[in-house]
């Protein structure tokens, strides 16, 4: 019983924790407000939405063989399937970003000039799809916990 729940809770804190660095990055990227400082942040902020990007896959393959209804009836499952498909490219569309995000620092250090605006909102407009799209996941995982079109 313990080990579901932990489980669960560290699964639940990763979700979390990814949806408030999406969310920050969402905040950090608009051109009005870009500086060194803020390109500093919007690389650590990614770094850390990285982490918990990774620790959610982690976290969902542990509940799937770990977790009380075992990984049989997990991996029969296409919401599961569905859960991962979608989480698998969000990283994939997160990707660039996190090219530009390293590339816009390197381009600030080297010759002191921030990004152009059109280039920060095609970023900021990805992250924006990202954070909208990822809340497709929850709903997914609510339904396959409550059993909803499971086999």
């Amino acid at each position: 019983m313990w080990t579901e729940a932990l489980l669960a809770y560290a699964h639940l804190a990763c979700v979390l924790g990814w949806v408030v660095f999406v969310t920050s990055q969402a905040a950090l990227a608009r051109s009005e407000w870009l500086n060194a400082a803020v390109l500093e942040r919007l690389l650590r902020v990614d770094r850390i939405l990285w982490i918990c990007w990774a620790a959610l896959l982690l976290s969902g393959l542990a509940r799937s063989f770990w977790g009380v209804k075992g990984a049989g009836w997990y991996w029969s499952q296409p919401l599961l399937h569905t859960k991962l498909t979608l989480l698998l490219a969000l990283g994939a569309a997160a990707w660039p970003n996190t090219r530009a995000y390293t590339r816009w620092l390197a381009q600030w250090r080297s010759e002191g000039r921030l990004p152009a605006p059109d280039e920060v909102n095609v970023v900021r407009r990805r992250v924006m799809v990202i954070a909208h799209v990822m809340l497709l996941i929850p709903l997914l995982a609510v339904a396959l916990a409550r059993g909803l079109f499971t086999r």
